[in-house]
């Protein structure tokens, strides 16, 4: 038995073998009731009000924030903005930045195998400002020959927009490489870390990254809270995304005044419970340690590797080696549909994710349509694997296969 499962309810509450974590984690009771501590005893609208339960409830939000600081190695707490989730913060990137500092006969570089909420934000800001959109393709194992990146990433490109780690294919994508490209030309660089952050130390000044994104929901936190990390100079210069209340420092009725960062980026109401329990998710990701966290997930991936091998009909994609996956396996079984395939395993209680995983240019590039994806956590441990690969063993026959 994994020594954390008991720290999270929920496999208390509903037993299952949960393998889904790169679409959401599970929650540890900490977080929980963080966010429950913070309704009982902070519940007030924060950065508004001068009595004693607004004021605990600011001084929780902006601990939150310093701990998100800490947590990327960002210079200062001005440079982490609340976001509700990596989606939201992508486009805060695209139409504060892209469609203010991209121009027309500029290129703007990203990859075939990146989530939707990479793709379409850049594709709104090339349709919108003229400029070019340029897709890198990857090798069968995940990676970017030296060619590829020199025949795309030319003088022109000003923006690149990329994953740290692919949600299907599970590599680590050369973020800092590709930054010192891009900076060379005077551009930036773009990261949408919501498969890194949960998983691996992140550095944004080791990466020299301009922006990165993440959600909270996939690394413990409650739902409903992200992250933008931008560079200050750079977010100095931006114009707000959304307009409204708590943003501003002064309106009249011809105009306004921003307030300061982070302010100017997180207009209305914020999310300081969220925010609050992102705060409890970091300190117990940061209390297991990353070092673990990759074992963890290295060990469990080989195991699923090794015995994968053995049944030729199932076909793994990305790299040969489990210890490229970050602790996700995309796979195919021989006739049978990844949605029989989570079906089938959810008559066994457990949970994998069957579709295309918002990244449809992927599949097609793949040409697959669909695949099944076991996702794995710092909560998982070798029964969870031996109930997957069990159920995974019967699905032909139950499929009507002789093997």
């Amino acid at each position: 038995m994994n020594q954390y499962k008991k720290d999270f309810p929920v496999f208390e509450n509903k037993p299952c073998v949960y393998l889904d974590s790169a679409a959401t984690a599970q929650r540890p009771g900490s977080v929980i009731e963080a966010e429950k501590y913070f309704y009982e005893n902070m519940n007030a609208n924060p950065l508004r009000g001068l009595y004693e339960l607004s004021m605990a409830a600011t001084d929780a939000y902006a601990e939150a924030r310093t701990c998100v600081k800490d947590l990327i190695n960002a210079s200062e707490d001005a440079e982490v903005i609340f976001t509700r989730n990596t989606t939201e913060s992508l486009n805060l990137a695209a139409y504060s930045y892209g469609l203010n500092f991209v121009h027309e006969g500029d290129e703007i570089v990203t990859t075939v195998m990146e989530h939707h909420s990479n793709m379409l934000p850049w594709q709104m800001v090339a349709e919108r400002t003229g400029a070019k959109l340029i897709y890198l393709e990857p090798e069968a194992d995940g990676s970017f020959s030296k060619e590829e990146l020199d025949s795309k990433i030319t003088d022109r490109c000003r923006l690149i927009a990329i994953a740290q780690v692919s949600n299907v294919l599970g590599c680590v994508n050369p973020v800092k490489e590709l930054a010192k490209r891009v900076h060379k030309n005077g551009g930036i660089i773009v990261v949408d870390g919501a498969q890194s952050v949960p998983h691996m130390k992140v550095d944004v000044r080791d990466l020299d990254a301009d922006f990165l994104a993440f959600s909270g929901h996939k690394l413990m936190a409650p739902f409903g809270i992200g992250v933008l990390y931008g560079k200050r100079e750079l977010l100095e210069k931006m114009p707000p995304f959304l307009t409204g209340g708590e943003m501003i420092e002064y309106v009249r009725l011809d105009g306004a005044t921003w307030a300061e960062l982070p302010h100017k980026f997180e207009a209305g109401t914020v999310n300081p419970a969220g925010a609050y329990g992102l705060k409890a998710a970091i300190e117990y990701l940061q209390g297991v340690g990353f070092d673990h966290i990759r074992e963890t997930e290295d060990s469990l991936t080989k195991k699923i590797f090794g015995e994968f091998s053995k049944l030729p009909y199932i076909h793994i994609y990305g790299s040969p080696d489990p210890l490229q996956h970050t602790g996700i396996v995309s796979f195919t079984i021989d006739g049978v549909h990844p949605h029989d395939i989570a079906s089938i395993l959810d008559a066994d209680k457990v949970d994998i994710r069957a579709g295309h995983h918002c990244a449809q240019p992927l599949m097609d590039y793949l040409r697959v349509g669909n695949t099944a994806r076991a996702s794995l956590y710092l909560y998982n441990d070798e029964e969870d694997v031996d109930s997957f690969l069990a159920s995974i063993k019967k699905i032909r026959k139950i499929m009507g296969f002789q093997d």
